[in-house]
């Protein structure tokens, strides 16, 4: 069986089921591969459709938003991709499988805090659905203008809208300014322990050096304690070898003495002369004999030691004061350790301070190696970050001529968008350009939006120089743009349309329009508009107990879209005029531009 077409070239989020979720009881959000846009009267839960696909995102789970007397809330999203598509890809890494083509994922928030996530089937890492979500969608609402209106958040669209001739020379830049900071974190910390280092090492070197004057060798202090030990004893030792002598082989000076070696020698001859009887009184015969033999050997050691015996008085004191230089070196430097508190630990010490002081000495030419790497780094920071200025700085023409054009189509014909990209100097920053400016772990440049509105205006800071319907415009501008260089399918936005109306709004949803041409648009809105140019339109509505059913959130057509449209514009659904209105503004967005 050949295998099935896919039914889109790129992901798309065909549906979201919501239970329990804030004002929403159970409901069902069908979306289209183009343009939907979620219109209803405000507190119908319209943002609720923003937050469920923030779960669906991975975004943080608040026990807050579980419906009252529910035990948990529970949204489930069904997106349909190819199975090469990365999405797809991740998710069976995890153990996913597509259904029919298509991605089944869900988020599960306890009344108590607790979150579970799975996908394709299987229970998975919340994280995994932040994961999937970079490959899948992008939200742009009231919060993200807020954030874009910050200089780091602009420096980073920037970068992002820049791609690979930012993300590049930044990759090597943010490895060297790691670099740099562990090596000038190392220098600092080598030189400012340099007194503690010097004491340290002088220690070892005296240490090392009183040693060394005393010249120890392993085992000596147990040689010379058996040595002063038989020194101290030499008269009594040489006696008793003495006595034991004659005891054995007999007194020279007293012939008629009885000695071992005589009585052994008798009781000998005495069975020799009748072995030949008997073989057993053979073999004591020549035990006896063999006893003989012993006795003249350790009587000839006995005469050889009282002869050998040492007794000088001279000799023993300098084997005690070898001991007492040993017993002060095994005090100082000895230990309980694998040697014990001996003259091998005193030696084992040595070693282990000869190695310590070659590192403190070597620390002198670390400094140097550290300090020509720290140098080194700086001269490739500032290349790497020249390199990185070059690119914003083409990149913010590019990205601000694009939102420039977006605006004229926003009805923002004379509005001039530019990007300041600058630098701020100091004594202990990198050279750019000629001179020493401040850097961080993204580089040297700070990035600002301005706008001028009209001919003749100075720019200013977007957050200062646009009022609230223009800031809007801007934002989708530049969101527009971002969805023009970005590979992610499926964008949502929520109410980036407010403070926006008449012609404006228009060319607002004929512009999102002509981008849900390339991609899935899903658009929360308040206007008429907007909701105008949307391939499908749902509307929100609560019933009469407050809560927002199956039935709750329907997808308007024919009669019922014009109606709705109606109470959008007039704020009821009666309104001829407004119905005029409607079905005017329905036939506007069916023409070709």
């Amino acid at each position: 069986m050949a295998p099935m077409k896919p039914r889109y070239r790129r992901p798309v989020l065909e549906e979201m089921r919501i239970r329990s979720l804030g004002v929403i009881d159970d409901a069902v959000v069908e979306l289209s591969p183009g343009f939907t846009a979620v219109t209803g009267e405000t507190g119908a839960g319209k943002t609720m459709v923003v937050t469920s696909l923030g779960l669906l995102l991975g975004g943080r789970a608040d026990p807050a938003l579980v419906r009252i007397g529910a035990k948990a809330a529970v949204v489930e999203g069904r997106i349909v991709m190819r199975p090469d598509a990365p999405a797809a890809l991740r998710a069976e890494e995890a153990g996913a499988e597509l259904d029919d083509g298509a991605l089944l994922i869900s988020r599960t928030v306890s009344a108590e805090g607790r979150s579970r996530a799975h996908v394709g089937g299987r229970a998975v890492p919340v994280g995994l659905l932040a994961e999937l979500a970079d490959d899948l969608v992008a939200v742009h609402g009231q919060t993200d203008q807020q954030g874009l209106l910050r200089p780091a958040r602009q420096r980073q669209a920037l970068d992002r809208y820049a791609g690979d001739a930012v993300a590049v020379p930044l990759e090597k830049y943010a490895a060297a300014h790691r670099r740099l900071r562990a090596v000038a974190g190392e220098l600092e910390e080598i030189t400012t322990r340099a007194r503690e280092r010097a004491q340290e090492a002088d220690l070892l070197r005296f240490g090392l050096d009183e040693i060394a004057a005393v010249e120890p060798v392993a085992g000596e202090d147990a040689e010379l304690a058996a040595e002063a030990e038989r020194l101290g004893h030499a008269e009594s030792l040489s006696s008793a070898a003495q006595v034991a002598h004659a005891a054995l082989a007999g007194n020279v000076e007293d012939p008629e003495g009885v000695d071992a070696g005589a009585l052994v020698a008798g009781a000998h001859r005495a069975l020799e002369s009748v072995r030949s009887h008997d073989p057993a009184l053979g073999a004591l015969a020549e035990r006896i004999g063999e006893l003989g033999i012993l006795l003249g050997d350790v009587a000839g050691e006995l005469a050889g030691y009282a002869d050998d015996l040492d007794a000088d008085p001279l000799r023993l004191a300098a084997v005690e004061e070898r001991r007492a230089a040993l017993t002060q070196l095994i005090r100082k430097y000895g230990s309980a350790g694998d040697a014990g508190n001996t003259v091998d630990s005193v030696l084992e010490w040595a070693e282990r301070g000869s190695v310590r002081l070659l590192e403190l000495d070597g620390d002198d030419e670390r400094i140097d190696e550290l300090t020509a790497e720290r140098d080194g780094l700086r001269l490739e920071l500032s290349a790497l970050a020249q390199a990185l200025t070059d690119a914003r700085g083409e990149a913010a023409t590019r990205f601000a001529s694009a939102v420039t054009e977006e605006l004229a189509s926003l009805a923002m014909p004379h509005a001039r968008v530019s990007i300041d990209v600058r630098q701020t100097e100091d004594p202990e920053g990198v050279e750019v350009g000629g001179r020493l400016v401040a850097y961080g772990p993204s580089g040297v440049d700070e990035v600002e939006l301005l706008l001028a509105p009209h001919p003749g205006a100075q720019p200013r800071p977007i957050a200062k120089g646009a009022s609230g319907g223009e800031l809007s415009r801007v934002m989708l501008a530049v969101e527009v743009v971002f969805a023009g260089s970005d590979p992610v399918p499926t964008y949502l936005f929520d109410e980036v349309d407010a403070g926006v109306g008449g012609k404006a709004a228009v060319e607002v949803g004929r512009r999102l329009a002509k981008l849900a041409k390339s991609a899935q648009v899903v658009v929360v809105t308040h206007l008429p508009q907007v909701a105008a140019f949307a391939d499908r339109q749902l509307l929100v509505e609560k019933t009469n107990d407050g809560s927002v059913t199956r039935s709750g959130v329907t997808v308007l057509e024919g009669e019922d879209r014009i109606r709705e449209l109606s109470r959008m514009l007039a704020g009821h659904e009666d309104s001829a005029s407004a119905r005029a209105h409607a079905e005017e503004l329905l036939a506007a967005a069916r023409s070709p531009e």
